[in-house]
């Protein structure tokens, strides 16, 4: 008939893996195969190398797996938008595609085997890949080079201290769940300051969300030893033509605070094991402490303050005195200028060794790692100029190899200690062991916290507190020993007052 309407064809279905057959899909399943390809190959390179790469760690356990998803949420988004084309174009009907498995077909059982296999080894591949991800983020390579200078200084200064063979997250994280999330928290915005160069030059110190250390350091160190006294030996050399030594030979009063394995007393009197010692700083670095509170294992409490600080002491103000306020460089360890020269000039070894021979070698020395540099090489170009200056080769012929020993060995103290990109180096950082350059034992020790009725005090140290010097001089006078101890001679002439109301570290 003339008005009939002619049959319309049927909305056809999309070839089977049509819906794949898009650029963005296609993108995605490339990116993928080239993804998996890049693991595989950075593995066996990974795993081949005779040294460690930061940089194929960081490639082939974080980039490539992030590409990866990249690409199968590519593949994802292709695909939807294909079947959005292809319904609002009639290619396809309004429904999706029936989805039937007749394991009585050899064709699904063929595909369904395929499947199952790729699923498994996309599982297999995916822990894999989270297993590694995992232990490469809290290893030393990933805390300690991945961010190029930001951690540089860390990083070199761990690896000539006394913990370097503890990782970084035994001390900075340690065991349980708790204290990981609250690491990886946080390194989520290190990361964005480090992307978008956010982060502050030097890396600011103390940590203040540091884990207790009797959770971190007490798992390898024994609070409960009684350690006694130690002998020790300092070497000096005085900042005059001659380089004159002067040592000193002392027992350092270490001791213990459990009398179930000696006397109480010493230095290590102030470890938590019977009595409690809190504080408060007014300060962010911790180097002014002008309350102290202590509860002896009786429970006895006793509060000292210093007479300008009057403030109303709250709870949450306080911090409970563990290791870390003395030993609080124990893995970063800036040598000063001072301390570093001292121990090049006594080394017995020439390849280490500044020749104490020539003549204000230890004040020139210090002098050239002092000076202000903008970066390493410009340092490294600087030391070797003020020294060949100070001692060139018409006044000192024979002792030009002593100055080319000795410009190396500057040139590494300098490398080991100074990081003038990232504004770190010794005077940055305040050390609390001893009262060299820091006040150090002094915050408290100085004889002016008192109780309110002014009746008691933290008692203020002297030479003999911690230590009892045995012998000191030059010489013949290092064999005089004194085992009641001597009174300390100060090299020159007699001073009062700390130590590090002089010395600074550059002196």
């Amino acid at each position: 008939m003339a008005n009939e309407t002619p049959p319309q064809p049927e909305a056809q279905r999309l070839p089977r893996l049509g819906i794949f057959r898009n650029w963005l899909s296609l993108s995605g399943i490339l990116l993928v195969a080239s993804s998996l390809f890049a693991f595989v190959l950075l593995s066996l390179i990974d795993a081949l190398a005779n040294v460690s790469n930061p940089y194929i760690g960081i490639f082939t356990y974080l980039v490539a797996p992030m590409f990866a998803f990249l690409g199968l949420a590519l593949v994802v988004l292709g695909v939807v938008l294909r079947r959005r084309r292809a319904r609002k174009s009639g290619e396809i009907s309004g429904g999706a595609p029936s989805f039937q498995v007749d394991l009585a077909r050899p064709r699904d059982r063929r595909l369904l085997g395929w499947f199952l296999f790729a699923s498994t080894v996309f599982l297999l591949v995916t822990a894999v890949l989270s297993y590694k991800t995992y232990h490469f983020s809290e290893s030393v390579t990933f805390c300690g080079e991945a961010c190029h200078k930001v951690m540089e200084p860390e990083l070199v200064t761990y690896q000539h201290g006394s913990h370097a063979r503890v990782s970084c997250v035994e001390c900075h994280i340690g065991s349980g769940a708790q204290w990981f999330v609250k690491a990886k928290i946080a390194g989520t915005y290190q990361v964005y300051a480090v992307a978008f160069n956010k982060y502050p030059r030097p890396v600011p110190t103390p940590i203040k969300n540091l884990r207790p250390a009797q959770e971190t350091c007490e798992q390898c160190h024994w609070p409960s030893k009684f350690v006694g006294n130690l002998d020790r030996t300092y070497n000096y050399f005085l900042g005059e033509e001659t380089n004159t030594p002067f040592s000193v030979r002392l027992t350092m009063k270490v001791g213990g605070a459990d009398p179930t394995h000696g006397p109480v007393g010493g230095i290590h009197w102030h470890m938590n094991v019977g009595n409690k010692v809190q504080y408060i700083a007014s300060d962010d670095a911790r180097q002014k402490i002008p309350w102290v509170r202590m509860t002896d294992k009786q429970g006895v409490v006793t509060e000292f303050r210093t007479p300008t600080f009057t403030n109303v002491v709250a709870e949450s103000e306080m911090r409970t005195m563990d290791c870390m306020d003395c030993h609080n460089r124990p893995a970063h360890k800036y040598m000063s200028p001072d301390r570093a020269v001292n121990l090049a000039m006594s080394l017995p070894s020439l390849p280490d060794q500044i020749d104490r021979n020539l003549p204000w070698i230890k004040t020139n020395a210090v002098f050239a790692l002092t000076r202000s540099y903008t970066n390493q090489t410009l340092a490294l170009q600087g030391i070797a100029t003020i020294i060949a200056e100070r001692y060139p080769s018409d006044k000192f012929p024979a002792a030009q190899e002593s100055v080319r020993r000795a410009i190396g060995v500057l040139q590494k103290i300098y490398k080991d200690n100074f990081f003038p990109e990232m504004n770190a180096s010794w005077d940055k950082y305040p050390d609390n062991i001893g009262h060299m350059i820091w006040p150090g034992c002094f915050r408290c020790h100085d004889g002016k916290h008192t109780t309110a009725d002014g009746k008691r005090s933290i008692k203020a140290s002297d030479c003999n507190t911690c230590h009892t010097i045995l012998a000191q001089g030059k010489g013949e006078e290092l064999n005089l020993l004194t085992p009641g101890g001597q009174k300390f001679k100060h090299p020159g002439d007699e001073v009062d007052g700390a130590c590090n109301d002089c010395h600074t570290g550059g002196l």
